[in-house]
């Protein structure tokens, strides 16, 4: 069996890369052509243990994501499987797969669902999850600047990411930081609303990362109700697990909630909303970690 490292796969696949793969398994999944293992969580003691996974026939490949949580952090592998003979092909480690198909999956969204060429992105969060969206829609989108909101202003992190995308990055605090972004990021562990639903600019296109719990949400009805359309990985799972979803009004969610898969292969569409927002809520599911670690694995092993 190989081993595959997260220095390896960083040196093998990037963003654009897991984000033309994971547009082909989101279209196979929305044509029902793949399927997803749900999340499953135990703990004792403050320490937890999770699976996840998915079975993708066109990519030749199965699999399972298994995770620590310990203290607020987390150590990912992925035991791949082929689809062809089911034999074990790899073990991987997830870290950088989970950086790169958690920013290439909003990118997915964000191109679907923006009415318009975004300019400006705001994203809530500096730590991994949030310097990944910075680093791959600079890139992605035709963005001129991008705003931070975050509790520590590092100037340091600011300088970094500035100098990474070659790009003007501020620091401003929520209400201004969304006022005017065509494209907001919550990638944050907030347990309660960042800002309030009315901020937001009319037309911008929100990707909620930052929380997969069901007690938990960065967005408030505001926001919700004011969307046109709320697009998610995986209706069974974002269910189970969004607290944006969860904890608001059931009337403010009414007839919005689409699967990326749908959207992608054209069966979903925003409709018109009283402030046009369009949402897409993330919880990180199976499919993303096994066809980017199937990608990972066939340029590796060049097989």
């Amino acid at each position: 069996m190989l081993t595959i490292t997260d220095e390896m796969i960083a040196e093998a696949i990037g963003f654009a890369d897991a984000e033309e793969i994971l547009t082909a398994a989101f279209s196979d999944f929305g044509d029902g052509r793949a399927a997803m293992q749900p999340r499953v969580r135990c703990e004792v003691g403050g320490v937890k243990l999770s699976t996840l996974g998915a079975v993708i026939p066109a990519q030749g490949v199965l699999g399972a994501k298994v995770y620590s949580t310990i203290a607020g952090r987390f150590s990912f592998a992925i035991l791949l499987f082929s689809a062809d003979g089911g034999e074990l092909l790899a073990c991987l480690s997830a870290g950088e797969i989970t950086r790169l198909r958690t920013a290439a999956t909003s990118a997915i969204a964000i191109r679907h669902l923006v009415a318009s060429q975004p300019r400006c992105l705001t994203v809530f969060g500096t730590g991994t999850l949030g310097r990944a969206h910075v680093e791959y829609l600079a890139t992605a989108l035709p963005l001129e600047e991008i705003v931070l909101c975050s509790r520590s202003r590092s100037d340091e992190i600011r300088a970094a990411m500035e100098a990474m995308v070659g790009k003007p990055v501020r620091f401003a605090d929520p209400e201004a930081a969304v006022e005017g972004a065509d494209v907001v990021v919550t990638a944050s562990r907030s347990a309660t609303p960042l800002v309030s639903g009315a901020c937001f600019k009319t037309g911008a296109v929100i990707a909620a990362v930052g929380s997969s719990l069901p007690h938990t949400r960065e967005l408030d009805d505001t926001a919700v109700r004011r969307a046109g359309i709320v697009a998610v990985e995986w209706r069974e799972q974002s269910f189970e697990e969004a607290g944006d979803l969860r904890l608001a009004d059931p009337a403010a969610l009414a007839g919005k909630v689409a699967e990326l898969g749908e959207v992608i292969v054209g069966t979903a569409a925003p409709r018109p909303g009283p402030g046009d927002l369009r949402i897409f809520k993330s919880v990180g599911v199976g499919l993303e970690d096994i066809a980017v670690a199937g990608l990972a694995y066939r340029r590796i092993t060049g097989h």
